[in-house]
């Protein structure tokens, strides 16, 4: 029987997955299949070209293109220091003569008798790709990376900011509608900081301050998203914010409590590492930011899921995505075959939801995403 494809978001206390650990250009990999990777290990590396100065040599010394290397002082692949002469004249008279000093470090790229131009590169950029989690090397793409293969709890929000980044996760909240204080984030170096509900702007601040690495909370302000970002998100790609932690919020904007299931399983591991990510892209190609507790390193076996995916069927946990449900969890109860209308005046598929409250409605499906346990 076919079924339409309803969105959905995994959290559950036990998943299997494969993380692709990728290089952004050919380089070097370093670890061999089979082998037990740490969330901190190099798996790949490679060096990115430095950027390129260019020069116009002929017009600075007055010669032709052809003369430039009667001049120049270094020949091409030399490596050169910042203020260290390149190129320079020898008129009769020793004042006169005009010397050309390297603006940066690097190497001497190209010479060219056609253009005149000199090419100046900066030294190479190393790239280092981390195993992120603590798994199993399960393929190796050659010059390109790995895929880790791990198991352990697995949680994915609906929107984040900054990159990877890993430590024990200490929670600040005794219940999953309590805000995280201000005040509260002395002797946080290193951790992953557990709110209830809602993240403020000076407490994500004051965390960052004290040496948190992480913070995942229900709920965050636009306003507070927009002044530690110091601009507005469009069609959100993120991942790569310079605001010196990784914030993950699990349930949206505004002030909404984290569901009771997500804030049991995050509490259930507090005091375990876990390695997070904040990317989010929300346009072709979805990837939501996500929490990991990796099973225990020194394990041989990676445990597989307990439970899979359901699908809309009834008994299935959802969430609702748009008013009047917004931010409510529950499970279905009712899928009816016939179409109804709804106040659009547009005729939909609806299901019917018993809320955590007990109150039941009729949605349509395309409001509600499924939570995959």
């Amino acid at each position: 029987m076919a079924q339409a494809y309803t969105p959905g978001l995994r959290v559950t206390r036990q998943a299997t997955l494969i993380k692709e650990r990728r290089l952004p250009l050919s380089g070097n990999v370093l670890v061999a299949a089979g082998d037990r990777v740490v969330h901190d290990q190099e798996v790949a590396r490679t060096d990115l070209p430095g950027n390129v100065t260019s020069l116009n040599l002929v017009n600075r010394l007055s010669i032709t293109p052809a003369e430039l290397p009667d001049y120049m002082l270094k020949r091409e692949g030399d490596v050169v220091e910042k203020d260290e002469p390149i190129a320079e004249t020898w008129p009769w008279i020793k004042w006169l003569k005009t010397t050309i000093e390297s603006p940066i470090s690097g190497t001497i790229d190209s010479i060219s008798t056609i253009t005149g131009q000199v090419l100046l590169r900066e030294p190479p950029r190393p790239v280092v790709v981390h195993a992120f989690v603590d798994g199993t090397i399960v393929a190796i793409h050659e010059g390109q990376g790995v895929d880790v293969e791990t198991s352990g709890a697995y949680i994915q929000g609906i929107f984040g900011v900054g990159g990877e980044t890993w430590g024990p996760l200490k929670r600040m909240c005794e219940r999953p509608d309590e805000d995280l204080a201000s005040d509260s984030t002395a002797d946080v170096k290193g951790a992953v900081l557990l709110a209830g509900r809602r993240v403020s702007l000076e407490a994500i601040q004051q965390a960052r301050d004290a040496g948190a690495v992480g913070i995942i909370a229900g709920c965050i302000e636009d306003s507070d998203l927009r002044a530690l970002l110091g601009y507005d998100l469009g069609v959100a790609i993120t991942g790569t914010e310079p605001i010196g932690l990784t914030v993950i919020v699990t349930e949206g904007f505004g002030t909404i409590a984290m569901a009771t299931r997500t804030f049991d399983i995050l509490s259930e591991n507090e005091g375990r590492a876990c390695s997070i990510s904040g990317a989010t892209q929300i346009r072709a190609g979805v990837q939501r930011p996500e929490i990991i507790f990796p099973n225990d390193a020194s394990a041989v076996e990676i445990v597989r899921d307990e439970v899979g995916s359901i699908g809309l069927v009834e008994g299935a946990l959802l969430r609702g995505i748009r008013a009047p449900f917004f931010g409510k969890i529950g499970r279905v109860v009712g899928l009816p075959r016939e179409l109804h209308r709804v106040e659009s005046g547009a005729t939909v598929r609806v299901l019917e939801a018993e809320f955590e409250d007990g109150t039941r409605a009729l949605i349509p499906r395309a409001n509600i995403e499924l939570i995959e346990s």
